[in-house]
């Protein structure tokens, strides 16, 4: 078996034209789709970028792996404790582990992602590791050549899997200036206008349309492709324009790696799957170029897989973490479950077109701003511990559906769905709490810290940024609901 994974960091799964997004994003990422799976409500249970990844590798919530934020007592693993064998579970049990000592693959990555946030968990399992060396500012020219080159000593052996990071779609938007922009001349989204960018402009919190900078306006001259503030909506057509020519290119860098494979022989003997760690705020809740909530825009990732034994053209509709990946691809290689996994297969779906989702889906934030959220039917649920200096309410919903950029909070219109989502909530945590052994939800070891990594200690100088702009009247309640941050 031969296994592909395209991980293109900061993915949102409408900005491809497979799930609908009008700009020509995504043409390479297209044609696999057409060829194999696309899942249409895959989420990442935690995220952003280290409790996702964590989540992905070790199968479990972040609740349950301790891992969720990007800072603090929660950025790590939690210790597996006196159980611990001589090798820990990651090397038998963890994703890549698995397909190491398990499945008997030859087990390869080239990201910057260990490095970037210490998290040396990531690397257990694999056999090869290329670290380009830039600490997640890498361009996809830092991978590519390393992967051709891998591909031409190795690609007609049997039984490896290739692991390849992409981070062109990740703030700062990165792509050299001699790729051009591609949509200089297409619309922007339509639910974009002066009218909701005005609105945006009044909402205040790191990444708000005034502070792309997370809690100013200033702009790195290295990176012309993203502004430090959204004054008008030239400005909004560059930061779009940015972020998608980020995708443009990895997706390029996609087709180069498929054809690769083609030369090789072995394109169509090859399981190929594009996926991400999380997607990015576009103007959902107000944000801009962050993944800082936990939320449709946030959360939602696109999974695509193509290959031998995958049905083709099929679109599954049913809700799935990122985390089943690592039972789906278990099974997939005849591995057994460990009981510790909170993963559930979706092998049907690939091999079968059988609908085997979830009822409903728990998503966490908690690096910052500390969010749980549920989404089931058509509704985003969303419970707020900390806010992040957002101002956010402790509750809000949203009709995905109608408003898939969640510009209109229905909490009060619709108390009973508000108390629909919550009951799921509890249920969720019910049944996660035994699996903790007594040790702390953490969430409210976060909140204990102080907060969220990217928003502890940062208040007091923002306040006098928001007095600058003209938006003090938030600052009394900032004090009110943060009063630690002025101690």
């Amino acid at each position: 078996m031969r296994i592909l994974i395209f991980d293109i960091d900061t993915l949102r799964a409408d900005h491809l034209g497979c799930y609908g997004y009008e700009r020509a994003t995504s043409p390479h990422i297209d044609a696999l789709a057409a060829e194999g799976v696309r899942f249409e409500r895959y989420y990442c249970s935690d995220a952003p970028c280290l409790p996702s990844r964590a989540a992905l590798v070790t199968g479990q919530f972040g609740i349950r792996n301790g891992a969720v934020n990007h800072g603090g007592l929660c950025a790590d693993l939690r210790p597996e404790g006196a159980r611990r064998a001589f090798r820990d579970r990651l090397q038998a049990q963890g994703l890549w582990g698995m397909l190491r000592r398990g499945a008997g693959l030859h087990t390869v990555t080239i990201s910057p992602f260990a490095d970037r946030h210490s998290a040396w968990w990531f690397y257990a399992g694999f056999a090869e590791i290329y670290d380009p060396g830039r600490g997640g500012m890498e361009t996809a020219d830092d991978v590519t050549p390393r992967a051709l080159e891998w591909l031409a000593r190795h690609a007609k052996e049997e039984n490896w899997l290739l692991h390849l990071n992409y981070w062109d779609a990740h703030t700062p938007y990165r792509v050299p200036a001699a790729f051009g922009n591609p949509f200089a001349d297409a619309p922007l989204p339509a639910w974009l206008t002066p009218a909701v960018l005005a609105r945006h402009r009044e909402c205040v919190g790191p990444h708000c349309a005034r502070e792309l900078n997370m809690y100013d306006n200033r702009e790195d001259a290295r990176f012309p492709r993203q502004p430090g503030e959204l004054r008008d909506m030239e400005d909004l057509r560059r930061l779009f324009d940015g972020y998608d020519c980020g995708i443009r290119y990895a997706d390029q860098h996609v087709g180069i790696i498929c054809d690769a494979l083609r030369r090789a022989g072995v394109f169509d003997e090859t399981v190929i799957i594009v996926t991400s760690d999380h997607g990015e705020n576009m103007g959902e809740l107000g944000l801009y170029a962050e993944h800082a909530t936990a939320d449709h825009a946030t959360c939602r990732i696109p999974m695509i897989v193509r290959g031998p034994g995958i049905v083709r053209g099929h679109v599954d509709r049913g809700l799935h973490y990122q985390l089943d990946l690592l039972p789906t691809l278990a099974e997939l290689c005849g591995q057994p479950r460990a009981a510790h996994w909170d993963g559930e297969s979706f092998l049907p779906a690939l091999q079968r077109g059988v609908d085997c989702g979830r009822p409903f889906l728990v998503l966490s934030q908690c690096a910052h701003v500390c969010q749980r959220s549920v989404v089931f039917d058509k509704w985003l649920y969303m419970r707020t511990y900390h806010d992040g200096f957002h101002l956010f309410p402790e509750e809000m919903l949203f009709d995905l559906q109608n408003d898939p950029h969640e510009q209109s909070d229905l909490a009060v219109a619709h108390p009973d769905l508000c108390a629909y989502g919550a009951r799921e909530l509890q249920e969720w945590l019910a049944a996660m709490l035994p699996g903790l052994n007594g040790a702390p939800d953490p969430l409210w070891t976060v909140v204990a810290e102080g907060g969220p990594f990217h928003a502890r200690g940062h208040l007091a100088a923002y306040c006098g940024y928001l007095a600058d702009t003209g938006r003090a009247w938030a600052i009394e309640e900032l004090k009110r609901r943060h009063p630690r941050e002025f101690a």
